[in-house]
């Protein structure tokens, strides 16, 4: 036990205190962390726009007369189609690899091609998400809307997008769960992120074992953390649906 305690010291220094090379972990951290809030916010802000343009093509295409108006709705509803089909048909490396290394080949800031991939990427299931919360509002909803004299752009905001985004706002959470463990893979485009700064260390240690175990238990403890923060966001919703 004593010569196992011995070895795993040894271990340790070599691979975080010797040239301070803890610091690749801490860094990787915080570029991890960059890129999900990032990807995160452009992630919602793309989903709510396509969740909107199916829903509205989804409950009104069929009785919208013939016309530019709805020609327009179905053009959209047609590329929004495509873009989910794509995206969530594709791996995410390969979605990753074709932004850093083909679309923005000239930058090189990699943390922020990272984040508009995984963000582009993420985007395509909060689609989904929300557009299920959209049709799950009462239709009632929306003719209380028009009955305070809202048209259909105002009753989206002010009343069916609100009351959708509190039936899926637990999913949404765990999508951003799910958002943070698929950043590790930022590094096949060499962005530093958390794992690459374990594969940094192992680089120049040899060692495997530590770095990556180090790694695993930090994204355990984050999973963990924004887990219990979803459970307890879960039981706030249903408190105050009482």
């Amino acid at each position: 036990m004593a010569e196992w305690f011995a070895d795993f010291k040894t271990d340790f220094i070599i691979c975080f205190v010797e040239k301070n090379r803890w610091k690749f972990i801490v860094n990787g951290l915080g570029n991890t962390l960059k890129i999900t809030l990032f990807a995160l916010i452009l992630g919602i802000a793309i989903g709510v726009i396509v969740a909107v343009v199916r829903s509205t093509w989804d409950k009104n295409g069929a009785d919208m007369r013939r016309g530019f108006g709805r020609g327009l709705l179905r053009f959209f509803n047609g590329i929004c189609k495509i873009y989910l089909t794509v995206i969530r048909g594709t791996p995410v490396v390969v979605q990753l690899m074709i932004m850093y290394y083909v679309i923005f080949a000239a930058s090189d800031n990699g943390v922020l091609v990272a984040a508009i991939a995984f963000g582009i990427n993420s985007g395509a299931y909060v689609a989904e998400i929300v557009r299920s919360g959209i049709m799950s509002v009462d239709e009632g909803q929306f003719e209380a809307g028009r009955s305070l004299g809202f048209n259909y752009i105002q009753t989206m905001r002010y009343i069916i997008v609100p009351q959708a985004f509190k039936v899926v706002l637990p999913a949404l959470a765990n999508e951003f769960i799910t958002l943070l463990k698929e950043t590790s893979v930022a590094g096949y485009v060499a962005v530093k992120d958390l794992t690459k700064g374990a594969d940094i260390i192992r680089g120049a240690t040899y060692q495997t074992f530590m770095p990556l175990m180090a790694v695993a238990i930090v994204y355990l403890v984050m999973v963990m953390f924004f887990t219990w923060l979803v459970g307890k966001l879960e039981r706030r919703l249903r408190s105050n649906e009482r």
